[in-house]
């Protein structure tokens, strides 16, 4: 009777509840498909933190151009790169968390999204953020995986002439911004940048424009000039135009600096006595915005490459360790020093040098909380005036632009290539002369071993002092 009972339950079950159990079948953690906003919203998340990043096992930027120093472990001050695999890190964040989620949003916003305007916004901002992460890779490695990069049936991609690439990024981002239609909408909340403001992106991407055009100023000029003069009218403005990410007041999605300097519980970083002892020569106003006061109430910066005790320096203000607190990609203090040098080299941009370089100087100062009376008591002095200050134009504007990209260790990096100053101190124990390229990643050597080789003979060996094909002086 027991047995009975059972079987009947069972048919009852199965059969009289009329249920479609298939759905049990489904990973709801785990989704076949992803939304195309999901996709670009990670990518922009990912390609942001990895440039703001202060972990030694990825981002030593501010380190190689001496805005911090190290206390007890030294290693990366002193230009180590493969100890913990810095390369490596940085190639595939870049590869496999920016770019190839960018590149699978572009293929699912047609799916995603009806309305032309929307699918042409969307397609064309996520292509702007491609470009961006492209010329970062080719202005850390030089030539890297391009048109074999991110393609599933492809394991083993060859790395493309680095020149090529920057020249169709270019092509590219012009493509990019006449595409962009202000009269519709784009990503919405899900564009953590600007908000899907369609004309803050024509804006950025322009200003994109101008800093990569100007990159190619003493390599090939007649294009450079072509470049910025078509970028400039469509650049930044004004300190409101800015790209500013702002990080979350918990984590997950925090402030990186918050991640390295106050949750790890750790002491490993202090500013750097390269740009303390600078600012201080030049009664930057930036300084107490900047940092604070060690002991005996003075600036006091760490040597590079020493064991400097935490203790004893300055370190960085308590508003740069908010979890929430912002960090800047782009802004309009560089736009108008890559103007005031446009000037310089003879391109049509409009003002003259010293307007434009006053302009960026005023812009930083303000955009880190201080005056105009500040900017301007500090353009006044002799050392800091453009008409008078030591030095070519480009000591003179890379000297400013360099305090004025402070926290943005990888775009100080290309400038101090670029301009050749300021000169930077070699650290104690060197363990190169200054890193001008990023050795390839080691995986690369290990198992794209074929086309490393090829890549590596072509930009003339994977050494950290071999240039890139833009940095000719």
């Amino acid at each position: 009777m027991k047995k009975l009972i059972f079987i009947s339950a069972c048919i009852y079950i199965i059969t009289g509840c009329n249920k479609d159990i298939s759905k049990l079948n489904i990973d709801q953690k785990n989704p076949s498909t992803v939304p195309s906003q999901t996709l670009f919203s990670n990518a922009e998340k990912n390609l942001i933190f990895n440039v703001a990043d202060a972990n030694v096992n990825n981002n030593i930027f501010r380190l190689i151009t001496q805005q911090w120093t190290q206390t007890t472990y030294t290693d990366e001050s002193r230009y180590d790169l493969k100890t913990r695999q810095i390369p490596d890190s940085w190639w595939t964040v870049m590869y496999k968390d920016v770019l190839r989620d960018l590149e699978e949003a572009k293929k699912l916003i047609p799916r995603d999204v009806t309305d032309e305007t929307v699918q042409k916004n969307q397609l064309a901002i996520a292509d702007i953020l491609e470009v961006y992460a492209y010329q970062v890779l080719i202005n850390t490695f030089g030539d890297v995986p391009y048109s074999e990069a991110l393609k599933d049936e492809i394991l083993f991609p060859h790395y493309d002439d680095a020149k090529t690439i920057y020249y169709d990024l270019l092509t590219r981002l012009d493509a990019d911004i006449a595409a962009l239609d202000a009269s519709g909408i784009s990503f919405n909340g899900a564009d953590l940048l600007y908000g899907g403001d369609v004309e803050m992106w024509k804006k950025f991407a322009n200003s994109i424009k101008l800093v990569m055009g100007m990159l190619l100023a003493d390599s090939d000029p007649a294009t450079a000039k072509t470049v910025v003069e078509s970028a400039a009218p469509g650049a930044f403005t004004s300190n409101s135009d800015n790209a500013v990410f702002v990080f979350l007041d918990a984590p997950p999605n925090t402030n990186p600096v918050w991640i390295n300097l106050v949750q790890s519980g750790r002491n490993d970083y202090i500013p750097a006595n390269t740009i303390i002892n600078l600012m201080k020569s030049l009664n930057d106003p930036r300084l107490p915005l900047y940092f604070t006061t060690g002991p005996g109430d003075t600036y006091v910066g760490g040597i590079p490459g020493n064991g400097n005790t935490f203790t004893n320096f300055s370190h960085v203000t308590a508003a740069q360790q908010l979890p929430q607190a912002p960090f800047v990609m782009l802004d309009y203090a560089q736009v108008e020093f890559t103007l005031a040098e446009a000037v310089e080299r003879g391109m049509n941009v409009g003002g003259t040098a010293q307007q434009h370089y006053n302009n960026a100087v005023t812009a930083s100062i303000e955009e880190w909380g201080g005056s105009d009376d500040d900017a301007a008591t500090y353009l006044a002095q002799p050392d800091v005036n453009y008409a008078t200050a030591p030095g070519n134009y480009k000591q003179k504007i890379a000297t400013q632009e360099y305090i004025a990209l402070y926290n943005r260790g990888f775009d100080a990096w290309t400038l101090i290539r670029r301009l050749d100053y300021p000169e930077m101190q070699a650290p104690s124990n060197a363990e190169s002369d200054f890193p001008v390229r990023f050795t390839y990643p080691i995986l690369e050597q290990n198992i794209n071993t074929s086309n490393y080789n090829s890549a590596s003979d072509a930009i003339g060996g994977d050494v950290v002092t071999t240039k890139l094909f833009w940095d000719v002086n």
